[in-house]
């Protein structure tokens, strides 16, 4: 979760596309392995690898973040 020395990383990351998994697991204020574990599910925002590495673009993730929005408790996931 977000901490004093994460907090720095994402300043340093503001002007960047892609975030790493830890950079937008505290954007989006989850644990990276929330992170991971959505990638596996399938049921977390959109990912990229380049050269291997995980990454996100930062509109993804407010995208999806956005398709989260609920109005009540009780109102199912909508995908």
């Amino acid at each position: 979760m977000t901490s004093p020395q994460n907090e720095a990383l994402l300043k340093a990351a503001a002007g960047r596309p892609f975030l790493t998994r830890a950079e937008a697991a505290d954007l989006l204020r989850v644990h990276a392995k929330t992170m991971e574990r959505w990638a596996f599910e399938g049921s977390g925002p959109r990912f990229r690898r380049h050269n291997g590495r995980v990454v996100y673009a930062r509109d993804d993730l407010m995208a999806w973040s956005g398709r989260q929005a609920r109005t009540s408790t009780s109102t199912p996931a909508m995908l």
